[in-house]
């Protein structure tokens, strides 16, 4: 089964230290020229500043970054193995610095980078990209919470509830549990909510 791991849509972070402004944002990308294309955008916005670090990930394994005149290592690295430990790919950073007359040192540097660009990825979070069994299920009241965290267990996401004479759950869970999922629901509500796969996509839902 495919499954990969991607920005859930645009990030952005804000990190002084001794008065020097990093500024990152983090961007979901499907291509080389896609990635290269915002580089130059950012590089155009902020062409005040003295540094504007930069790397990207793709699916189909190209990696690149550049430390933009910081001393080697120290920030374009850093930031892809934020990316790697996080397991996301398709996307690309850029940190801007502009220097606030006090210099940082290897240390500081590394740390700055790197926090800027985690804090970024936080404030655009995750999605996770893999086949999808569209799956509904009806119950009473008193059994839709816990029947509903259930899906959660199966890394399931709730898409819909909708509330009448009894309770209509709508779910999205990756395909190679929802069998799983469906004997779950049925065992739980001891016979009474029945599992139904209305479809089937291919797509990405946002998991933090």
């Amino acid at each position: 089964m495919t499954e990969y791991y991607i920005p859930a849509g645009a990030g952005e972070s804000e990190y002084i230290e001794k008065r020097s402004q990093f500024i990152g944002r983090v961007r979901p990308v499907e291509s080389e020229e896609e990635a290269r294309a915002f580089i130059a955008e950012m590089k155009k916005t902020h062409y005040d500043a003295r540094h504007n670090c930069w790397c990207y990930l793709l699916k189909n394994g190209v990696e690149r970054y550049s430390d933009d005149g910081e001393p080697q290592g120290t920030a374009g690295l850093p930031m892809l193995e934020v990316f790697r430990r996080e397991g996301v790919t398709e996307l690309v950073c850029v940190v801007t610095r502009y220097f606030g007359g006090v210099l940082l040192g290897a240390g500081g540097l590394f740390r700055a980078y790197t926090k800027t660009a985690k804090d970024a990825l936080d404030a655009a979070g995750v999605a996770v990209v893999r086949r999808w069994e569209e799956t509904e299920f009806t119950c009473s009241y008193a059994a839709a919470e816990p029947l509903k965290r259930e899906i959660a267990a199966f890394d399931g996401v709730v898409t819909d509830t909708l509330y009448a004479a009894d309770v209509t759950v709508k779910a999205l869970v990756p395909e190679e549990k929802s069998a799983a999922f469906a004997a779950r629901i049925l065992d739980l509500s001891a016979g009474t909510a029945e599992v139904r796969t209305v479809g089937e996509s291919f797509r990405a839902v946002r998991v933090r």
